[in-house]
């Protein structure tokens, strides 16, 4: 049976990705402090910067990804602080990586030796893994990181069959992003007017974009923008 692994599935867009593998016909894993509420996804409570959390998670998925033909890992999980290259002390920055990368490190040193072939490893980056803006410095060093980590991933399974590729969304209609804003609505009207369409990007939409990049291998290795054709400045 094929299995979805997704972080961060309690809410925005992994939450919306949960939905779709599971209506797919995907056994659907969630790793997160919070649980998916999410009729039939299995809610394994994991603190990514916790090595300890992420390996009592392996007594279920290991045996789990053994069992399947196909798996989709899904890095969807990140913090997101206020922070900037003048103010961001040792241990902001180190609890920001703990989750946004490390964490993805732990599960792939743990996950990548046995998914079979046909699976997939997708980062769920942020059009701030190739840019910046101001008030965002560890968001964005941990998301340059990520597609460094990506590119990483691609060549060192060349040959295994399993493809990865770098999601990045533009500004997203999510938890995570209004509450970085203050959920002020005239910055979201603002934002979302910064693209071709005039609005956010619906959390679906990326949702789409992960199961569509898990099923096209030929992808491997690739960014995918997701921003409605975002204004450059």
């Amino acid at each position: 049976m094929p299995i979805a692994i997704i972080t961060g599935a309690s809410a925005g867009i992994g939450h919306a990705a949960a939905e779709l593998f599971r209506d797919a016909g995907y056994s659907v894993y969630n790793l997160s402090r919070r649980p998916c509420l999410l009729t039939g996804v299995e809610n394994l409570r994991c603190d990514l910067r916790d090595r300890g959390s992420v390996e009592a998670a392996m007594s279920v998925l290991l045996p789990a990804v053994e069992q399947s033909d196909t798996v989709a890992l899904v890095h969807n999980a990140s913090q997101m602080l206020k922070d900037s290259a003048l103010d961001c002390s040792d241990e902001a920055l180190a609890g920001v990586l703990g989750v946004n990368v490390i964490g993805i490190n732990t599960l792939n040193q743990r996950l990548l030796p046995v998914m079979p072939a046909s699976s997939s490893v997708i980062y769920v980056g942020s059009t701030l893994s190739e840019k910046a803006v101001a008030g965002a410095f560890s968001y964005v060093v941990s998301k340059h990181a990520q597609l460094g980590m990506m590119r990483a991933t691609c060549q060192d399974l060349m040959g295994k069959g399993v493809h990865t590729a770098l999601v990045c969304p533009g500004f997203t209609d999510t938890e995570m992003l209004r509450t970085h804003l203050g959920n002020d609505e005239d910055t979201l009207r603002a934002i979302g007017g910064s693209n071709s369409f005039g609005r956010l990007v619906a959390p679906e939409e990326i949702a789409e974009l992960i199961i569509w990049a898990h099923e096209h291998p030929v992808i491997n290795g690739t960014v995918i923008h997701a921003n409605l054709g975002q204004r450059e400045s």
